[in-house]
């Protein structure tokens, strides 16, 4: 069947209305024609009709207009004009600009801040400052402003050396901590306290780990060790004060074997008392001491007493032989006549002249009638 030829055209004819050339304008709007002047043409049609490109969304537009607002706000806020911007270019390559600058000049600032704020410290008067870097000890700072590598390389750490600190044990009655033996086999209540400070701030702090249990614990033992040396009546009595600097020094001898840097500045017993279950006995035996070392001290004086005289009257002998060495006769006499003075004296005598002597004299009789004639006389 011989093929028709249609002004419609085929696959592959020019399918212009005017059955137009190749070089043609391509002017007609037939069927096949697509306006496209001389290019190639789809063999099989223009296929289904296309949906016409409308006006886009007046959402997008709105959205993009303020986009474009804000922008151009931004490029007059920091001096820029037109599209061009304010730091040459666009305007996003300003605000991009801007934003790494900001952020540039921000970090500068925030480095510099940690250097100023991790790089010094301050150890007040009581204090000195204990340098690790890493962890590691590198060395001990005085009282001032110190410079140190900023964290994490270099951390201090601060303790107060010249602060006396205090301990108390046994400070609550019927603790079983109080309840001590002592050398006579006898059970006594001790409470004490402790006073302390650092003297090495590096051992203090690398050396114990616990340090005021330790002292507490060596403070316990020192005291345990005394009062077993020691009898009842000196633990409670006399001898309390050398019982406590005796603890001391053991004390410190211990802490000095472990290396603490610690210096035990005194011990003070405030309570060496009986246990309460014997208490009143211990009372009474305490007054009867008292009462003992009263009278020994009235004996010792009136001992003083007799001393004192028997030494004045063997001073006084000492002087009457120095001058009875010197005139022997002389002093003789004086001495029979001073003797005789002292023994007649005291007793009642009458004087009679030689001569005048008789066989009978009543004295008594005498002495009565003298006795009222010496009144009437007065």
């Amino acid at each position: 069947m011989p093929v028709q030829n249609n002004n419609d055209g085929g696959p592959w004819g020019d399918g212009s209305g005017s059955g137009g050339s190749e070089g043609g304008s391509g002017g007609g709007t037939g069927k096949g024609g697509g306006g496209n002047g001389g290019g190639p043409r789809n063999p099989w049609g223009d296929g289904p009709p296309r949906r016409p490109q409308g006006p886009r969304p007046s959402g997008n537009r709105d959205f993009d207009d303020i986009i474009k607002r804000g922008q151009e706000k931004l490029r007059s806020s920091f001096g820029g004009g037109g599209n061009g911007g304010g730091f040459g270019g666009s305007g996003g390559g300003g605000l991009e600009a801007l934003g790494s600058k900001g952020a540039l000049w921000g970090a500068i600032a925030l480095v510099a801040a940690w250097l100023a704020f991790s790089s010094f410290y301050r150890v007040d008067a009581q204090e000195r400052g204990v340098v690790m870097r890493f962890g590691s000890f590198v060395g001990v700072t005085e009282p001032g402003l110190h410079f140190k590598l900023p964290f994490p390389i270099d951390s201090v750490v601060l303790r107060k050396v010249e602060q006396i600190n205090s301990i108390d044990i046994g400070a609550t009655e019927g603790n079983a901590e109080n309840l001590m033996i002592t050398g006579d086999q006898n059970i006594i209540t001790l409470a004490y306290a402790v006073r302390w400070k650092i003297r090495n701030p590096e051992l203090f702090l690398f050396t114990l780990a616990a340090p005021e249990q330790t002292v507490r614990e060596v403070g316990e033992s020192a005291m345990r060790a005394e009062i077993s040396k020691a009898a009842l009546t000196d633990a409670i009595g006399p001898q309390r004060a050398q019982i406590a600097e005796q603890v001391r020094e053991r004390m410190q001898e211990t802490l000095d074997s472990y290396r603490s840097g610690i210096e035990v500045r005194g011990v003070d017993i405030k309570q060496a008392d009986p246990p309460a279950a014997v208490d009143d006995a211990f009372k009474d035996v305490s007054a009867a001491q008292q009462d003992a070392q009263q009278y020994l001290n009235q004996s010792r004086a009136y001992a003083q007493q007799l001393l004192a005289s028997a030494q004045g009257a063997a001073a006084a002998f000492d002087a009457v032989y120095e001058q009875y060495r010197l005139a022997p006769e002389v002093t003789r006499k004086r001495m029979y006549l001073e003797t005789m003075e002292s023994v007649l004296s005291k007793v009642d005598k009458t004087v009679i002249e030689p001569g005048n002597v008789q066989t009978y004299l009543p004295l008594p009789e005498v002495q009565r009638r003298a006795k009222p004639a010496e009144t009437e006389a007065q």
